[in-house]
C-alpha cells in the first residue's frame, strides 16, 4: 500500500498519511480524523472527497471507510450473507407468504430481502427491486422484475441516489418487505444514509410495509433513521427474539416470529 500511495499525487501529504491509516484500519470516523491530523471538521470532509475521487475511500455517514472493506455496523454482502442464514430463509419464506399472487411486491436491498426473493422467484408477481443481487433471485419464472435505477454501492449491491428516489416517488406498490441494520423502540436505523433515504422513498408508495429482519439486528441503533415502527404493518423476525420482543408489541402492528 505504501509503494501504491506514493505513485498518486495528492494535493496535500496529509492525504497520502490519510489514506494509508485508513487502509490500515479500515474505517476512520470525522472525529477519529479530526483528533489525529489536528484538522477541523469540514477540513476532514473535503479530505475524505479527495480520497473518494482517487479510489482511497468510500464515504460511509459520518465518515469513511477503505474500498472492499465493511464496518462493524455494515458488513459487506457476502459477510453478511452467512450471518443467521437459516433464519433468514424462514423470514423470507414468512414474508413470502404475505404477498398475495398477482400483486406487486417492492423489495428492499440485503440478505433477508434476498431470502424472500428466492421464496418468491417464479410466482406470478410483479416484483421492483431496489439491489441488484435480489432482483437477480427474484428474476425466474412467472415472475416479473423491474429494477430501480440509481447508483450500485460497491460491495453490497444496494441502488441508491435521486434517480432511485425519484423512480420510486412514481410508483405504488401494494407491499413493501423491508429490511433493516437496526430496530429499537425509537423505530429502524440504516448505517448510511443514502439506503436510508431509498427505504424511506419505497416506504411512502407501499400500501402495506413488512419488515423482516433476525435477532440479530433488535435493541440495536444505528446513525440514520429510516423511520418509526408505527409504519410497520408486520415484523417478521426469528424464534431467538421471541423473548426480546415484548418492548415491541405495543407499537409494531402485527409480530410473526417464525
Amino acid at each position: 500500500m505504501a509503494d501504491e500511495l506514493r505513485q498518486i499525487r495528492f494535493p496535500q501529504e496529509r492525504h497520502r498519511r490519510m489514506a494509508a491509516l485508513l487502509a490500515e484500519r479500515g474505517h476512520l470516523t470525522i472525529g477519529e480524523l479530526t483528533a489525529h491530523f489536528g484538522v477541523s471538521g469540514p477540513t476532514a470532509r473535503r479530505d475524505l472527497s479527495v480520497l473518494s475521487r482517487a479510489g482511497l475511500a468510500a464515504r460511509t455517514h459520518g465518515g469513511a471507510m477503505a474500498p472492499g472493506r465493511g464496518t462493524p455496523d455494515e458488513p459487506l454482502f457476502l459477510e453478511k450473507l452467512r450471518l443467521h442464514d437459516a433464519a433468514k430463509a424462514r423470514i423470507g419464506r414468512a414474508a413470502a407468504a404475505e404477498v398475495p399472487d398477482g400483486s406487486t411486491v417492492l423489495l428492499d436491498s440485503g440478505t433477508t430481502a434476498l431470502a424472500t426473493a428466492r421464496a418468491l422467484a417464479g410466482r406470478d408477481l410483479r416484483v421492483v427491486a431496489t439491489d441488484l443481487k435480489v432482483a437477480e433471485a427474484a428474476a425466474a419464472g412467472a415472475t416479473r422484475v423491474m429494477l430501480v435505477g440509481g447508483e450500485v454501492r460497491n460491495g453490497y449491491y444496494s441502488i441508491v441516489g435521486a434517480w432511485a428516489r425519484a423512480i420510486l416517488a412514481g410508483l405504488t406498490c401494494d407491499v413493501l418487505v423491508l429490511a433493516a441494520d437496526a430496530i429499537d423502540r425509537d423505530g429502524i436505523s440504516n448505517s448510511t444514509a443514502e439506503e436510508a433515504e431509498v427505504k424511506q422513498a419505497a416506504i411512502a408508495c407501499a400500501g402495506r410495509t413488512i419488515l423482516v429482519a433476525d435477532h440479530s439486528k433488535l435493541g440495536r441503533r444505528a446513525p440514520v433513521p429510516v423511520c418509526g415502527l408505527e409504519a410497520v404493518d408486520l415484523f417478521i423476525t426469528d424464534r431467538r427474539a421471541a423473548s426480546r420482543l415484548d418492548p415491541y408489541r405495543a407499537v409494531v402492528a402485527a409480530i410473526q416470529v417464525v
